[in-house]
């Protein structure tokens, strides 16, 4: 067993607490609010990656997205509206999902490097999430065979404001929450 952690380059603490992510990013996930405007409903799918940038690093953040995802595309009910499946990873809403990946490489690249909390955690957060809208608003537009801009309109314009509450949130708790699990003994 420490053998394969160890190639993996994450310890067995790490990938218990990538476990323990997933599993709250799978039960806060399906959690939406449908946006009469816009198919795509508001989650808190990515406050959960933010925070599991500081528990766990990109390395394991991006580990814990990816294991989301594939209990997603699997058909675990763990997406929005407690969806799941591969017809929805393939739906409008899918390209926000696969954004996911986009936004903890990002996101977490610049966080690693920057371990303080900073406004560089605040810029990093802002431009994965830039990134994940633009892959899920480009594929927004060609599921719904609309114009980009119009896909923004309704895929990321009525969001942004919540995501600037969800960034605020993570770096406040984020350290904090870093900082327990790093002194925790388990």
């Amino acid at each position: 067993m420490e053998v394969s952690a160890v190639r993996s380059g994450l310890t067995i603490r790490q990938m218990t607490t990538a476990a323990l992510v997933t599993a709250v990013t799978c039960v806060a996930g399906p959690i939406a609010i449908p946006i009469p405007v816009s198919p795509v409903p508001l989650s808190l799918t990515t406050l959960i990656l933010y925070l599991s940038l500081y528990l766990l690093g990109m390395k394991g953040a991006l580990v814990s997205c990816f294991l989301y995802l594939l209990l997603g595309i699997i058909g675990l009910p763990v997406f929005s509206g407690f969806s799941g499946g591969l017809a929805k990873a393939a739906g409008p809403t899918g390209g926000y999902l696969i954004g996911y990946l986009f936004l903890v490489l990002v996101s977490g690249f610049f966080i690693d490097r920057f371990p303080k909390p900073s406004w560089i955690h605040a810029a990093a957060m802002a431009a994965g999430t830039i990134l994940c809208y633009a892959f899920g608003t480009l594929w927004l537009a060609c599921q719904m065979k609309i114009p980009f801009l119009s896909a923004a309109a309704i895929g990321v314009l009525p969001y942004l404001p919540g995501d600037g509450v969800k960034i605020i949130v993570a770096l406040t708790a984020g350290p904090i929450l870093r900082r327990r699990v790093r002194s925790a003994s388990f």
